[in-house]
């Protein structure tokens, strides 16, 4: 059985220290919302707690039930502030953010109720957010970031404030709050988006940063859009 790595197979997992515009498609992702400095609350812990534990359930299932084996894809996150310069300044108690794990296409959402459950047994009740969704992306932009996330203000003024208005060819989305999305009926149910506009807009807030976790805990992909 051929074991699928994603991180070797998608280009936008594959960031490199030159700013690049990269086109994502449309991809389904195990997730969960918070807000909070991640150091700090709770809720931060129990929802990379719970994204594992479901990640590693789902990837048994399939193993099982499918015949398709992958490694689990890397703990990936959206970051915003109502206001941007809390973000860019790191005042951490100001953050919104969203976690995920990538959940490959060929999984259902009954096995992720199944995964879900199967986490509950261990974890107890799972966060109000926890949910299977899809996320259109669109075009954004990318580069490589080494070293301490504390010390990432440069590289995001530089996007936001030379990348970004470099680019007048390019519509950059509008941005977007996820944690003002529908909450799921219950903790752990599959939730619908449209691909083609992803979940609700909101206004005012900043445009979001996604970070892309690695085993080296000092190697961070990332993406501005």
């Amino acid at each position: 059985m051929d074991k699928i790595d994603f991180r070797r197979s998608l280009k936008h997992y594959q960031a490199t220290k030159t700013i690049e515009l990269v086109d994502i498609p449309p991809m389904q992702f195990v997730m969960v919302d918070g807000s909070g400095n991640p150091n700090t609350v709770p809720a931060y812990q129990t929802a990379i707690e719970w994204l594992y534990s479901t990640s590693y359930a789902l990837k048994f299932a399939a193993r099982a039930a499918l015949g398709q084996d992958y490694v689990v894809p890397p703990l990936e996150g959206l970051w915003w502030a109502d206001d941007p310069a809390d973000f860019v300044a790191r005042r951490k108690d100001n953050w919104r953010w969203t976690m995920m794990i990538m959940a490959p296409d060929f999984l259902t959402k009954s096995m992720f109720e199944a995964a879900v459950a199967k986490s509950a047994s261990k974890l107890g009740s799972a966060p109000d957010t926890l949910r299977l969704g899809q996320l259109d992306e669109g075009k954004c932009l990318q580069v490589l970031h080494i070293g301490s996330y504390d010390d990432e203000g440069p590289i995001l003024a530089h996007l936001h404030d030379v990348e970004m208005p470099a680019r007048p060819d390019l519509q950059w989305p509008s941005p977007r709050n996820l944690s003002r999305r529908p909450a799921p009926q219950r903790p752990g149910q599959a939730q619908d988006y449209p691909a083609a506009t992803g979940p609700p807009p909101l206004t005012p807030a900043c445009q979001m940063t996604r970070t892309i976790g690695s085993f080296c805990p000092n190697l961070r992909g990332r993406r501005h859009r």
